[in-house]
């Protein structure tokens, strides 16, 4: 019992090392260890192969359908992309560990984590937001020449990307400002369940409040502005479908009002407000509006993609193609040799048959962490359905071959799956997180998921 109980505190301590990286390993990257930017990019991919193996030796990985098409889909992919793709075996190793690592990394984090290790990781999540936005604005405000800029491998150059009005999107600790944007997306749905259900210190909880608003227009992100207003309806719906919610509802959203005064009222955030409201409509125009941003972003251009199947190769042009890492490694320069829309890119990689096939499994994995949440929302359990509402912007469609987006990814189906892990039995209002009622299934086993 001792040995077992030893080696799943290890594992625990090994999802948060996995945890801890893919917040820091962009601070690694640039100014910790700026010579070797190339390998810390991949310093996860080993942690998360060991949390598999263990896992997997324990006899807890689930034997999920999805787990199986994965695998499949991964070998088969290697395969075609040396026979009829690409020919090049780092590439598609490089592509392939996506579907071979991290989406099956999740199904073992919501294995070795139980609903107390994702209160304490939300509170970690809590506490840093507010050092982060204190970072970004220091970036915001900065050179693109001064040290906190400093781009991935110590580039003089600076690591923003272009903003708006000549100030650029800040990548906080991240190595690009995707990371800050899915950093403070997941920090705004963890602020909202904190103030509808009591875990965290009040002034820690204003403070990280403060900080998910200020990180909006300090992002000059659309992206962020639209995550954020996705937990807003994730939080609004409790109220519509339990209606015990609604006061606790009324009181969070006067709160951020609140705090928005406040802020609007301070020269940084005004000056940042007007950046953000240039950037949002120049692009807007460019990209069609909501229509454009949210059609076209979060679907993935799923439409374009199969219509673009047909003249592609049967089998695709081989994973890993549609990657930076993978054009770098074909062509020596950083582009998106396929598409730089996820489904599109999975699509042109492996064919219509094993692209789609990816697609319909993260859909259908989605679809499941859905009908799930949904009904812990309903026994009065907001935190799988807060957690959902980053969720559902990544696990279906997010970019994975994006280091830091795959890494958010396969934390937050872990998360998720695991805040399901309780043995409680009723929820006590006076101590919301003392009882929560345990779903009658494993979300995890195949024989609960069709």
């Amino acid at each position: 019992m001792k040995e077992q109980a030893d080696g799943k505190s290890l594992l625990k301590k090994a999802v948060w090392a996995y945890f801890l990286l893919l917040i820091f390993e962009g601070a690694l990257r640039k100014w910790v260890l700026p010579g070797l930017s190339t390998p810390i990019l991949l310093i996860r991919d080993p942690l998360a192969i060991w949390i598999l193996f263990k896992v997997w030796e324990q006899g807890k990985m689930p034997s999920s359908i999805y787990l199986k098409a994965m695998a499949l889909i991964g070998v088969v992919s290697i395969v075609t992309a040396m026979l009829a793709g690409h020919g090049n075996f780092g590439v598609a190793i490089y592509g392939a560990r996506i579907i071979l690592i991290h989406f099956p990394l999740m199904f073992a984090i919501g294995k070795v984590f139980d609903r107390e290790d994702v209160l304490q990781m939300a509170r970690t999540i809590i506490w840093i937001s507010i050092p982060m936005v204190v970072l970004i604005a220091m970036q915001f405000y900065s050179p693109q020449s001064a040290f906190v800029n400093r781009g991935v491998g110590g580039n003089m150059e600076g690591g923003g990307f272009s903003g708006a009005m000549g100030f650029f999107r800040p990548p906080g600790t991240f190595s690009f400002t995707n990371g800050n944007v899915s950093f403070f997306s997941l920090t705004a749905s963890l602020v909202i369940y904190f103030w509808l259900t009591p875990g965290i210190n009040k002034l820690v909880l204003i403070a990280a409040t403060i900080a998910v608003l200020a990180a909006i227009p300090l992002s000059i992100s659309r992206t962020l502005f639209f995550s954020i207003g996705v937990a807003l309806i994730f939080a609004i719906s409790a109220t519509l479908f339990n209606g015990k919610n609604t006061g606790k509802i009324i009181t969070t959203g006067f709160i951020l009002v609140i705090a928005l005064a406040i802020l609007s009222q301070l020269p940084f955030f005004s000056t940042a407000t007007e950046a953000f409201t240039a950037r949002f409509t120049n692009a807007n125009e460019t990209e069609g509006g909501v229509k454009g941003v949210l059609g076209d972003r979060y679907f993935g251009g799923l439409g374009s993609a199969l219509s673009n199947s047909t003249e592609q190769p049967f089998f695709g042009f081989g994973v890993g193609m549609g990657t930076n890492v993978g054009s770098n490694l074909l062509t020596g320069a950083s582009t998106f040799l396929i598409s730089e829309e996820e489904w599109g890119r999975l699509i042109g990689e492996m064919g219509a048959i094993m692209g789609i096939g990816f697609i319909v499994v993260r859909l259908g994995v989605s679809f499941r962490m859905l009908s799930f949440g949904y009904k812990q929302m309903l026994r009065g359990d907001l935190l799988p359905w807060m957690l959902l509402s980053f969720a559902l912007l990544n696990i279906p469609q997010g970019q994975w071959a994006q280091p830091t987006n795959l890494g958010f990814s396969a934390m937050i189906g872990g998360l998720l799956f695991a805040s399901f892990n309780t043995r409680k039995k009723i929820i006590n209002e006076n101590q919301p997180e003392a009882a929560i009622p345990a779903l009658p299934v494993d979300l995890t086993q195949i024989k609960y998921i069709r």
